[in-house]
């Protein structure tokens, strides 16, 4: 199947290649539930040390910036309690960490969640992290131009692979909440 974007040699319905995916982005997938079917989610598989922004647009080309999100950790602080939710934003924008998310998730003081406490908590890859398949508690807050986009591409969990997502599907994530200016840029 050709890509709806990007010039990938081959895009895979996710359901179909369960097996190319982290255990939670695959469990996602075989859940999946919404007007957007789970097969218009799509798996492109891309080299691993080409997995960060920058690189990636090297070699598939500077075009994806304008279509492709990245989803950070973030872990938002009051009182001592710490609560993580994942932020989707553009890739050419950066999350408002100190405006936009700390005011959502009411939190004194927010940041981007230590490494280590990203990949232990969501069971996925460092530079591969994806909003499908996140803990169901947490918050997904989503900017609303990514949604605006017909197909989005993404982590897959892993840093080899990706996923085209329609855009639309984003606003249907466990806990989606979909915000204006939380990418900035």
């Amino acid at each position: 199947m050709r890509a709806p974007l990007g010039d990938f040699d081959h895009a895979t319905p996710a359901p179909n290649c369960l097996d190319e995916l982290t255990a939670p982005v695959a469990e996602a997938v075989r859940r999946w539930s919404g007007s957007v079917p789970a097969e218009q989610i799509l798996y492109v598989d891309t080299r691993p040390e080409w997995a960060d922004t920058a690189v990636f647009l090297e070699h598939y080309g500077t075009e994806l910036l304008d279509q492709s999100a990245n989803c950070v950790v973030v872990a938002g602080k009051r009182g001592g309690e710490a609560t993580l939710a994942a932020c989707v934003v553009l890739s050419a924008a950066r999350v408002d960490v100190n405006g936009a998310v700390r005011r959502q998730l009411g939190a004194r003081k927010a940041s981007f969640a230590p490494m280590d406490t990203a990949t232990g908590a969501t069971g996925m890859e460092y530079g591969g992290i994806t909003p499908v398949g996140l803990p169901g508690e947490w918050p997904v807050l989503v900017d609303s131009a990514v949604v605006g986009l017909p197909y989005v591409l993404v982590g897959s969990g892993r840093r080899r692979g990706k996923l085209l997502v329609p855009g639309k599907a984003f606003a249907q994530l466990p806990n989606a909440v979909v915000l204006e200016g939380l990418g900035v840029v």
